[in-house]
């Protein structure tokens, strides 16, 4: 291991939300959620979440792990709307703990000397 090859991600927790008494359609209940900590999704024992659902917030959370400007849009925007046009929930992306990694525990491919900070 080199000396200096860590990198920082957020975990994070996404929860379904909604307006009180909104009906839900995927059939998920307001306040079910899963944690994402590292690349591994965790779901709570006995709970799923709609594919569909997963497919919404999917692309985001990658971007949501990593650190970014106070100013940019990933740091202050939250909730991604069902992709049910009829159902009025939300999925909550709320970071949790920040976590250290190292290039080589993530990745066969090792940083060279042409490595450039971006």
């Amino acid at each position: 291991m080199s000396g200096n090859e860590g990198f920082d991600l957020w975990d994070l927790k996404v929860e379904v939300v909604a307006p009180e008494g909104a009906k839900i359609w995927c059939g998920a209940k307001v306040g079910d959620y899963f944690e994402l900590r590292g690349e591994m999704l965790h779901l709570p024992a006995g709970q799923g979440i709609s594919i569909y659902s997963l497919a919404s917030v999917l692309p985001l959370l990658a971007a949501k792990q990593r650190q970014t400007d106070r100013n940019d849009w990933m740091s202050t925007d939250a909730e991604v709307a069902c992709p049910d046009p009829n159902c009025p929930s939300r999925l909550k992306i709320t970071r949790t703990k920040l976590r250290r990694f190292n290039h080589s525990d993530t990745t066969a491919v090792p940083l060279g000397d042409d490595h450039a900070d971006v």
